[in-house]
């Protein structure tokens, strides 16, 4: 194996940022205190195929602390940041990923990383178990078991789980209340919105501004734009969530109606084609279209560039379409998740329980493989609510305990009017 990165000479930026991020993640520090420790994972081989930033370097040192050869590669051509890289390789970490990959360098980046011959994987959309699946058969006898961490990753597996296409026990960390309750809707909250006034110095006050799914995601981009003044406007297929989003005070409309409305999109709903060719019809001139889902197939840009008279890149991560009628459209990010590829990411404090889950889980199916079955698996309560507890902990947070009288009650039936 061998490093596949920008920029060697980036690593001492790059150090000195993760060190920035390790003092903002407490409970992944008290983790990694523990694998030190015990070193549960000594001599297991770890791939993982996430986004490469400082958050995800202490995880990957965590991993390492624990006795785990991990080698990383980038789960985003867009996604990477090339001084955290650099930084990882420079202390011994096998790093595949810089920004800016083609789609064939971004495949090339995972074979290289595959060379490891993984025992354990962990994905952000499931690209290397689909390709180890689909390519790689011959490690599928030797891998334990791997880890998901996004939504539209765990969307994918259940497929393959339902078609018993998956062959090697998978946990949906993103599922964890810890995970998918803090990270999906204050992480992506907050970053979305930072991606886009990176990108663009966008002012929210005053505009109106359409949230296309509002699952975890789109109930924090939701609420940080109406935070900041925006007049928002939710797109939703499911009736559920479309009638919390009414109660949450939101205008609820189809995509078309909003699209001859909207100054700003943002999709993060996981399905492809949400914004395609008959909304960009009736898009006002400067509208502005973004994605904050995993991969870039929320946009149909192809069908965008077909209706398009010239196209631009006018800024960084700001490209601009010249329609027939004289309108201006601007896509941001190629596409590709704004939040990572225009801005930092996740804070540290929701990665901090993210990422903890990742470890532990790790852990888990390390000592507990051999009992569990080829399928999708939630979280075990212990670790979610383990996380939970740590983090409480750590931001000096105590909570009330259960009376025995108290925990009596709730575990009996007698006692009535």
């Amino acid at each position: 194996m061998k490093n596949i990165i920008k920029d060697i000479n980036l690593a001492d930026e790059g150090e000195k940022r993760i060190e920035w991020a390790r003092r903002h993640m407490p409970v992944l520090e008290r983790i990694k205190t523990e694998f030190v420790r015990d070193t549960p994972l000594k001599g297991i081989n770890i791939i993982a195929c996430l986004h490469v930033t400082v958050e995800t370097a202490n995880l990957i040192r965590t991993l390492q602390a624990g006795g785990a050869n991990v080698a990383l590669t980038g789960s985003n051509p867009l996604s990477t940041q090339d001084d955290v890289a650099a930084a990882l390789a420079k202390s011994g970490i096998v790093v595949c990923a810089f920004r800016g990959e083609s789609d064939d360098e971004y495949y090339t980046c995972m074979e290289e990383a595959l060379k490891i011959e993984p025992q354990v994987t962990l994905d952000d959309g499931a690209d290397v178990i689909a390709t180890v699946h689909g390519d790689h058969k011959e490690y599928l006898s030797a891998i334990m078991g791997g880890c998901e961490e996004t939504t539209t990753g765990v969307v994918r597996l259940r497929a393959m789980a339902a078609e018993g296409a998956l062959k090697y026990p998978v946990i949906a960390v993103n599922d964890a209340e810890t995970k998918m309750m803090f990270d999906n809707r204050y992480g992506t909250g907050q970053s979305t919105l930072h991606g886009i006034m990176n990108a663009t110095n966008f002012l929210f006050a005053g505009k109106t501004v359409v949230i296309v799914g509002y699952g975890w995601c789109g109930r924090g981009v939701a609420a940080r734009a109406k935070g900041l003044g925006a007049n928002v406007v939710v797109i939703e297929v499911e009736p559920r969530k479309a009638l919390e989003a009414a109660m949450d005070g939101f205008r609820v409309m189809s995509m078309l109606e909003a699209a001859r409305i909207g100054d700003l999109f943002i999709t993060v709903t996981g399905d492809v084609s949400v914004i395609r060719g008959e909304h960009f019809a009736v898009m006002k001139d400067q509208a502005i279209v973004c994605n904050s889902g995993h991969f870039n197939v929320e946009l149909d840009l192809e069908e965008l560039k077909e209706m398009a008279t010239g196209m631009a890149n006018v800024k960084e991560n700001v490209d601009e379409y010249r329609m027939a009628d004289g309108r201006t459209l601007y896509v941001l990010a190629e596409g590709r998740l704004i939040n990572l590829s225009a801005a930092f990411g996740h804070p540290p404090e929701v990665m901090d329980m993210s990422f903890a889950n990742q470890a532990l889980c790790v852990r888990y199916i390390v000592e507990n493989h051999a009992r569990l079955n080829s399928a999708v698996h939630p979280v075990p309560t212990a670790i979610d609510t383990r996380v939970a507890a740590l983090k409480l902990g750590a931001i000096g947070i105590d909570i009330e305990q259960l009376t025995a009288e108290q925990d009596a009650y709730l575990h009996s039936w007698t006692v009535g009017t």
